[in-house]
């Protein structure tokens, strides 16, 4: 049986006479902590799916975010090749794509 100390900072008190009996004898000595559940609100498991919202909501806004960099650069791209390639005509239909600067 291996020797193990209770938990916690408390120093189990055995009575003078039970310690001496046990010396004589050689009986062993049982110690019985009662541990009692700590009180209050463990606020790991609190806490825990508070940040795992948070981080998809964060998660969530910056791909919103990216989603709109990237439409407005295609659309700066877009309205860039248009305004270069001026009008395009196929088989004597013309159309333009941007109006003229008057």
């Amino acid at each position: 049986m291996a020797h193990r100390t209770p938990p916690g900072n408390i120093a189990p008190h055995i009575p003078a006479d039970d310690w001496q009996r046990a010396q004589a004898t050689g009986q062993p000595i049982v110690i019985v902590v009662h541990d009692a559940p700590p009180n209050g609100i463990p606020w790991r498991r609190i806490l825990i799916p508070f940040a795992i919202a948070g981080a998809t909501v964060a998660g969530g806004w910056g791909l919103v975010a990216a989603l709109c960099f990237l439409l407005d650069a295609a659309a700066h791209t877009a309205t860039v090749i248009a305004g270069v390639a001026g009008p395009v005509g196929i088989g004597g239909i013309t159309l333009r794509l941007t109006r003229g600067k008057h």
